[in-house]
């Protein structure tokens, strides 16, 4: 199969069987693009994940970016891109519409809870398996933990906690030190 049809449809499946955001789609994607077809490797599909998380915006389309470009250069970014969107617009088009037509109340309240539960149990083993692929020393569990408690305790938000393990890599790699093991750390190109 083509490549770029290969990413639209993966991430089109992802995107539309998969709820509560871009990461939830990960073990959908990973099966596919590295068990299945052998098209990237888990650590740097793990790595652009990450990635995807610090930059603003949209988490799946940026993974898909990321992915895309690495597995079929821009052409495949922008069939993964596309893919990871298209159920997101179609899917939220709808509800928009339907929504007043929905009932509020009974199974489908009931419905839409158990659907929440689920969400809950992808994205907490989502977190394990990034923090399986990227806390592989001392210094990033020791960050990981840092910004897991006082985000958990509403103590300090996301944008401030990047910031913080930002400077903290970079004044660890000034001491010879390093936060990842990882030695080809950066597979964007």
């Amino acid at each position: 199969m083509n490549k770029n049809l290969l990413l639209f449809k993966v991430y089109l499946m992802a995107g539309t069987f998969t709820f509560s955001g871009g990461m939830a789609m990960l073990p959908v994607i990973e099966r596919e693009l590295c068990v299945k077809h052998n098209l990237i490797d888990r650590k740097s599909l793990y790595e652009y994940s990450t990635l995807a998380q610090t930059f603003p915006g949209v988490i799946a389309l940026t993974n898909a970016c990321f992915v895309g470009k690495k597995i079929n250069g821009y052409s495949g970014m922008l069939a993964a891109g596309i893919g990871a969107i298209f159920p997101a617009y179609v899917l939220m088009s709808l509800a928009t519409i339907l929504y007043q037509l929905v009932p509020q109340e009974g199974i489908a309240l009931s419905i839409l809870a158990a659907v929440r539960a689920t969400s809950a149990a992808f994205l907490f083993s989502v977190a394990i398996s990034l923090a399986k692929y990227n806390l592989t020393n001392k210094i990033s569990k020791g960050i990981a933990i840092f910004c897991f408690i006082f985000s958990v305790f509403h103590i300090l938000s996301a944008p401030w906690l990047i910031g913080i393990a930002a400077l903290l890599g970079y004044v660890t790699s000034k001491r010879g030190g390093k936060v990842s093991d990882n030695k080809n750390s950066s597979h964007l190109s």
